[in-house]
């Protein structure tokens, strides 16, 4: 039985599913079948033309044609308006989506507009030190690569070119648990010194979580992201509708998608008690991934998370959920010593240096970025994931100039104020 159940078999029975594997799963999985599983050969000549796919591949090739050079992008948003041209329909719609109305999206992206600068001048600020560490493991920007599912949509590489990238520039990559790529192919990739964190659900069957653990600490993982807001997935309409029923009797419940089955093997009934138990079988250092208030902040803290990461699955899982940003300003403001307890990160609708610096004011040790590094390596390969770096970089420095700060510990929560006033004039005019 496939894992995402038999819709997908009958929906592809008979035709050529070569481009749509291949840009799912890794070249190595199928040498986990046993020979006995190979039932025959296809000749791929003899199969149905599938008219959609050529029209969309022929649509395809002209838009990379016609694409910029890497240089020409300026910033992020850039990577994603080309993304809409090249990337396949079922890419677009996997990326893209987020869950139902997609306010929460929304909420993630516009959150940013609602803190403003107090800047300091008259300070020296030639020379800037943006170098931290997450976990006592040194990065060169205070940033760091969200673990988001499917890099191989965008680019055969899939996360392969995002590793390549991110260890050129010095900064930490999260890997999710459903990447395109093994993690094998992965660690592979590293340069020497280079860390890699594994996001991890927990799984239902307790003995395959273990065994993963083992793997990613063979592999010389630095940290664990425990993923805890995903008890099931979120409904994603973008990437639902993009993959039809073909039948009346097909996907009962409405599970279709990319994103249909991704949860199959999570863990429902996850408690605060499994991070103990988590504890008890790595010493690898524990990041609790997807709180979303001050309460959770602080029994994660309780329940020994070495790091609390804030974040609203970028928008993906619960609609209306509160971005990540709100939620570290009412952090600072009601329980400013939890801190002190435990590295604090976010992601979530990051899409300029000036947002990172905002959160790093507020108190962040580090902040991540999901989609933009899934656009620009769909778009442009390991080029595009270092250009947008190097956005991002040239950004973090600019701001931290013209707010005053010399290095990370100059910025301070005084240097941001939040101010919906503004918020509401900046939105009524756009």
């Amino acid at each position: 039985m496939h894992p995402g159940g038999a819709d997908i078999i009958l929906r592809h029975a008979g035709k050529d599913v070569d481009e749509i594997f291949s840009s799912i799963h890794s070249p190595t999985v199928l040498k986990m079948l046993r020979p006995d599983q190979c039932v025959g050969m296809i000749n791929v000549k003899e199969l149905p033309s599938r008219q959609g796919d050529i029209e969309e591949q022929a649509r395809i090739k002209r838009a990379r044609e016609a694409i910029p050079p890497v240089a020409a992008m300026v910033n992020l948003y850039d990577f994603e308006e080309i993304a809409k041209k090249v990337l396949s329909n079922t890419a677009w719609a996997y990326y893209s989506s987020a869950a139902e109305d997609e306010a929460s999206h929304a909420n993630n992206l516009n959150s940013f507009k609602r803190y403003w600068f107090r800047p300091r001048v008259m300070r020296a600020v030639a020379d800037i030190d943006m170098k931290t560490s997450i976990l006592g493991v040194d990065t060169a920007l205070p940033i760091f690569v969200s673990p988001a599912a499917l890099a191989g949509l965008g680019h055969p590489e899939g996360e392969v070119n995002i590793t390549r990238g991110a260890g050129k520039a010095g900064i930490i990559q999260g890997i999710s648990s459903n990447a395109s790529r093994t993690i094998e192919d992965i660690a592979a990739a590293r340069i020497d010194g280079q860390a890699l964190f594994f996001q991890l659900y927990i799984n239902k069957d307790r003995k395959e979580s273990e065994r993963i653990i083992r793997q990613i600490d063979d592999l010389g993982f630095k940290g664990i992201m425990l993923t805890v807001d995903a008890p099931v997935l979120g409904k994603r309409e973008r990437d639902i509708r993009n993959r039809p029923p073909v039948s009346d009797d097909e996907t009962p419940g409405g599970k279709r998608g990319v994103s249909a089955n991704l949860d199959s093997f999570f863990e429902i009934n996850l408690q605060w008690a499994d991070v103990a138990w988590l504890k008890g079988i790595t010493s690898l250092p524990i990041v609790i991934k997807g709180i979303q208030t001050v309460e959770d902040v602080e029994l994660a803290i309780e329940h020994g998370a070495d790091a609390v990461y804030l974040s609203c699955h970028g928008g993906r899982q619960l609609d209306y959920a509160p971005a990540a940003m709100d939620v570290l300003w009412e952090l600072r403001q009601r329980r400013p010593e939890c801190f002190a307890k435990a590295e604090i990160y976010i992601d979530g609708g990051v899409r300029r240096g000036s947002d990172v610096v905002k959160a790093l004011a507020l108190g962040a040790k580090a902040v991540g970025l999901g989609r933009p590094f899934l656009y620009a390596n769909g778009t442009y390969g390991e080029r595009g994931v270092k250009r947008a770096i190097e956005i991002l970089e040239e950004e973090i420095a600019t701001t931290m100039r013209l707010v005053g700060a010399r290095s990370l510990s100059e910025l301070v929560p005084d240097m941001v104020q939040r101010d919906d006033v503004a918020f509401v004039a900046l939105r009524d005019r756009q």
